[in-house]
């Protein structure tokens, strides 16, 4: 927690980039959730057949080349290079060249929870198959997952704060979070921040398949995902980065950069409950959402629209569910609230990253997404979710939700920027 006291610096966004499954930026994929189009199907990396979950959300038409040479793709991950390609979108967003700043006052801290998986589990591949000797001289800088944050500061010369955040799906917001804090504290000036990951591999998925944590229907993939719906069953897995630009206030203005939002509180709890099951009262998310609104000086009645971590699970929709309620009182009945994973399934890693983004381009637009795929209701998730229709309002003050296995709980506290 923190008070926004005289000697705090302010933290703005100046910049936004993502791959997803709706497209390979954010254009695309804005677009996308505007449209209520669902990029969830039968998983096509390999074969599921012996798997009991089938869907995932994968992203199509990705091509390495597009975006690097042959040699230099061969030597990153898919999830290192998900990061970079949102990273240089999020740079060009916000008008800014490595050299407009000072590199010793600029850095990167992106989540990333599952690593290098793919090139863990190929490698291992190669070893049973063809010997240790065959193994990639690149594979152990490509498996950690600290590797996106050091290619992102290669790409732009930047020599500040440099690391990984690791906390499941709460990695991206854990990294936005110490972005802030970063920045506020004056240990730099720039600092480019968010999530990735790239778990569609037989290894992880099966791994989540034997945790009964993933969806299993799979006769309409495009519906699986149906976050706080009485038919839920599970997530849907997914891939790729959302990444921004984070500035303090006066650095930003000193280059004329266009302001898209302000951090302006977060805060952070555990479950100390179970390593995959929620509270089931929500009481660790709830504690993150007390303190970010109380880090934000901000009141229940103040806030406008929450996008939820709301992953389509039983018990986790039904506890965040509780978790809004419980702090924000009848004012949980006033406002919207929505979840981007009903269309782009779960990004775990890169799932606080791009969820914050899309709160971004809420506050922007005005325009909250639908959560599709809601079809019958539960009374115990008996909020407005946007229910397939986009839901047009002001957005002042939005709150970003982000839960991880393990009890890990965050909250952003985003805000229209006033100047």
């Amino acid at each position: 927690m923190f008070s926004n006291g005289p000697s705090e610096r302010r933290v703005v966004i100046t910049g936004l980039g993502a791959i997803s499954p709706l497209g390979h930026d954010v254009k695309n994929l804005w677009d996308g959730l505007l449209q209520g189009r669902s990029a969830t199907g039968i998983v096509t990396r390999f074969d599921p057949s012996d798997f009991p979950a089938k869907v995932v959300a994968e992203i199509k038409d990705y091509d390495p080349t597009d975006y690097f040479d042959r040699k230099e793709a061969r030597r990153m991950d898919l999830s290192h290079q998900y990061a970079l390609i949102a990273a240089r979108e999020a740079m060009n967003d916000a008008g800014l060249k490595g050299e407009d700043c000072n590199p010793e006052r600029a850095g990167v801290i992106i989540g990333h929870h599952c690593g290098g998986v793919s090139t863990l589990t190929e490698n291992y591949d190669t070893m049973k198959t063809k010997g240790p000797r065959r193994i990639s001289p690149s594979n152990i800088a490509m498996i950690f997952s600290d590797m996106a944050p050091a290619l992102i500061s290669m790409e732009y010369g930047f020599l500040g704060v440099n690391y990984t955040t690791v906390s499941a799906c709460a990695s991206g917001a854990h990294a936005i979070i110490d972005a802030h804090k970063a920045i506020r504290d004056n240990e730099a000036n720039v600092v480019i921040a968010g999530g990735t990951d790239a778990p569609i591999v037989p290894l992880a998925f099966g791994g989540f398949c034997a945790m009964k944590v993933i969806s299993t229907s799979y006769e309409e993939p495009e519906k699986v995902s149906r976050p706080f719906d009485a038919k839920r069953d599970g997530f849907v897995l997914a891939e790729g980065a959302g990444i921004m630009v984070m500035e303090s206030l006066e650095h930003a203005k000193k280059r004329g950069a266009k302001i898209l939002a302000e951090l302006i509180g977060y805060g952070m709890s555990a479950d100390a409950y179970h390593i995959v099951a929620p509270d089931p009262e929500g009481k660790g998310a709830a504690l993150a959402m007390k303190c970010a609104l109380e880090s934000a000086n901000v009141k229940p009645a103040d806030v406008d629209y929450i996008n939820t971590h709301g992953t389509s699970t039983v018990a986790g929709d039904k506890a965040e569910t509780s978790a809004i309620k419980s702090i924000l009182g009848e004012d949980a009945y006033r406002i919207t609230i929505n979840s981007s994973k009903s269309m782009i399934g779960h990004l775990i890693g890169g799932a606080g990253g791009i969820e914050a983004l899309i709160t971004i381009l809420t506050i922007n637009s005005g325009k909250i997404h639908p959560t599709i795929n809601y079809e019958y209701p539960d009374p115990d998730c008996d909020l407005d979710y946007s229910a397939n229709k986009i839901t047009e309002r002001n957005v002042d003050i939005a709150i970003s939700n982000s839960f991880g296995f393990g009890g890990h709980n965050t909250a952003l506290v985003l805000k229209k920027f006033r100047g």
